[in-house]
């Protein structure tokens, strides 16, 4: 089986949101193949859940760093994206193998991250048993069931959304992790400190005891995803349509204020 494979230079965070929503609708349209895209973020921003409230993010701490915010179409909880690989990859719900619950599909999608990570020579494990638990604004502070861990800490925060027949999901994985910057700009609950957050999650760095730069990264999630799902990627771009949509998105929704502050 073909797959689309795009990997965008850093782009803004509305940017990026606009893109992967439009995939998604041109996917459930029958107009778009199945895709994976992997990309970065420039500037450095911080994504809210879609039904995340805003006051999770302390604003003037991103405005004195300079950070975007941004309220992404998936779920979940707010992640500051600075250095590090992000995928989205968006297929039709009825593609085989993809009609299932959303756990299951988390399953399936762990399993290819997995298999990416061992060909970095990352250990690394998925947590069961604990979604949903916590309350802490932060995705990093507790994996949810069949997210990414490292030694019980959290490697890799996922979310997903299903759309008019198509599923998007989202991951970041951390390349190196400023747990002080993270925990600045979310308002977390006062039991929360940078200390225990940074003993809740892990960047790969730190994983792999070396560092290792995107694209050698992106190359070995690829890898994986060929090996675990038997399928093949087509390097490629936006078509003219999936750019149109998506700057019709990024106007409308993603770079509207009104719209990321709305809950």
């Amino acid at each position: 089986m073909n797959w689309r494979l795009i990997i965008s230079p850093p782009l803004d965070g509305a940017t990026n949101m606009a893109i992967d929503h439009a995939l998604a609708r041109m996917v459930a349209a029958g107009d778009s193949p199945p895709t994976l895209r992997l990309y970065r973020w420039q500037p450095a921003c911080v994504s809210l859940g879609y039904f995340q409230p805003s006051s999770a993010v302390n604003q003037s701490a991103c405005a004195h760093y300079g950070y975007d915010i941004v309220r992404r179409p998936t779920g979940g909880r707010a992640i500051l994206h600075a250095d590090e690989l992000t995928y989205a990859l968006t297929v039709a719900s009825t593609q085989p193998g993809f009609g299932g619950r959303i756990l299951s599909t988390y399953r399936q999608i762990s399993l290819a991250l997995l298999a990416g990570l061992h060909n970095l020579n990352v250990t690394a494990a998925w947590s069961a048993g604990h979604a949903a638990t916590s309350a802490s604004a932060a995705c990093f502070d507790t994996p949810a069931d069949y997210e990414i861990t490292v030694r019980g800490r959290k490697l890799i925060g996922s979310a997903q959304t299903r759309m008019r027949g198509a599923i998007l999901q989202h991951g970041s994985l951390l390349l190196s992790a400023d747990v002080a910057r993270l925990y600045a700009v979310l308002n977390l609950d006062a039991a929360i400190s940078s200390t225990s957050l940074a003993e809740r999650m892990i960047a790969l760095d730190e994983a792999a005891e070396q560092h290792i730069d995107f694209d050698t990264c992106a190359s070995a999630l690829v890898a994986g995803f060929c090996t675990t799902w038997h399928i093949r990627f087509t390097p490629g771009e936006l078509t003219s349509a999936e750019a149109t949509l998506a700057q019709t998105l990024r106007t409308e929704r993603y770079a509207n204020h009104a719209w990321t502050q709305r809950r």
